[in-house]
């Protein structure tokens, strides 16, 4: 059951982000905490392992292949993101996961807030 649950997880969150353009982490790491008990941490970085091989592949051919993709922009977002994914993790694990967990809620409901009022 825990790795069906798991295989579910992954689809939705692909289903999700191919329709939405979001990033799987806004599933993944929510339910990670809650359905299957890790802690702030532990799912980020699991959510971090799952988005490390090509899995958006085909959702990104799809988009391509429609002419909706920005290259030259998708490559200067990824150099940063290198970076910054990279002093992100480190600092993360100095920071309390209570902190963390707190932190990724105040952002989702900030998001939230913002997409339904404007």
């Amino acid at each position: 059951m825990h790795f069906a649950g798991l295989l579910l997880l992954g689809l939705m969150s692909g289903v999700i982000s191919g329709l939405l353009g979001i990033g799987g982490a806004l599933i993944i790491i929510p339910a990670l905490v809650f359905f299957f008990k890790m802690n702030q941490l532990q799912a980020q970085g699991t959510s971090l392992a799952v988005l490390l091989p090509p899995i958006g592949l085909l959702a990104f051919l799809e988009y391509y292949r429609r002419g909706n993709v920005e290259l030259k922009t998708a490559a200067f977002i990824a150099g940063g993101f290198l970076i910054g994914g990279f002093v992100g993790a480190y600092a993360a694990q100095y920071i309390p996961v209570n902190v963390l967990k707190k932190g990724f809620g105040i952002l989702l409901f900030i998001v939230a807030v913002d997409m339904i009022f404007t």
